[in-house]
C-alpha cells in the first residue's frame, strides 16, 4: 500500500477490560498493540502512527523497536474523537489515511490489503467503511482531500459525526473477515480469542 498511513488509536482508558489494558495484553507473546502495529507494517509502506493516551508510557514501551511515531492525547479522556482529531493534525498531508483501532487482533495483512483495493476500485474522493449486514468495521480509509474536512468542527471532530452526516462522503465495502469488526472490549472476548487463530496474515 504505497501513499497511505495508518493512524491506531490507543489511548483508550479500557474500562470495560477492569483493572488490565486491554492494549498490554498478550497476543502470541507480544502485546496486543504491539501485535496489531506489527499487521499494519505488513501491510503498507507508508508511516504508522500511534495514539496514546491512558498508560501511555506502558504502551511506548510496547511499542518500542517497532518504527511506529506516537503522539500523545492530552484530551484522551474525553473520548476516541479526540483521539482521532490527535492522529489526523500529525499525519502526513497527501497521504490517505487508514484509521484503525489498537484492540483488533484479528485483523490480517491479507485484511487490509482486500480493503485497500476495494477502496481502490471505488470512488478514491470517498470515504471508505467495511461493513457486513448492518455492522460497521474498521479500519477505514480517509482520502487525503477529506483530512481538513475533518478536523473543522472543534466541538465533534473526526470521523463518526462526519460520516453519519454526509453520506455522500461514504461507500460502504461488504467485507465478512471477523478481524474488521471483532474488538477485545472485555474478559470475556478476550478469553473468546483462543478459538480464533491469530496471525499477522
Amino acid at each position: 500500500m504505497r501513499d497511505v498511513c495508518a493512524i491506531i488509536l490507543a489511548a483508550g482508558l479500557s474500562r470495560r477490560m477492569g483493572a488490565r489494558n486491554k492494549l498490554l495484553l498478550p497476543i502470541d507473546g507480544v502485546p496486543m498493540i504491539r501485535h496489531v502495529v506489527d499487521v499494519y507494517r505488513t501491510a503498507i509502506d507508508g508511516p504508522i502512527i500511534a495514539v496514546t493516551g491512558h498508560e501511555a508510557d506502558a504502551v511506548e514501551s510496547a511499542l518500542a523497536g517497532s518504527g511506529v511515531q506516537t503522539v500523545f492525547n492530552p484530551d484522551y479522556a474525553q473520548g476516541q474523537p479526540t483521539s482521532v482529531a490527535c492522529g489526523l493534525r500529525h499525519a502526513p498531508n497527501g497521504r490517505d489515511i487508514l484509521i484503525g483501532l489498537g484492540d483488533q487482533p484479528l485483523l490480517t495483512r491479507d485484511d487490509l490489503h482486500t480493503f485497500r483495493t476495494a477502496h481502490n476500485a471505488a470512488d478514491l474522493a470517498r470515504i471508505s467503511i467495511p461493513m457486513s449486514d448492518t455492522q460497521r468495521g474498521n479500519p477505514i480509509v480517509i482520502p487525503a482531500t477529506l483530512k481538513a474536512r475533518l478536523l473543522e468542527d472543534s466541538r465533534s471532530p473526526g470521523c463518526k459525526k462526519f460520516t453519519r452526516e454526509n453520506p455522500d462522503h461514504v461507500q460502504f465495502h461488504a467485507l465478512s473477515a471477523p478481524g474488521f469488526y471483532a474488538d477485545v472490549d472485555t474478559p470475556e472476548a478476550y478469553d473468546q480469542l483462543s478459538t480464533h487463530e491469530v496471525s499477522l496474515t
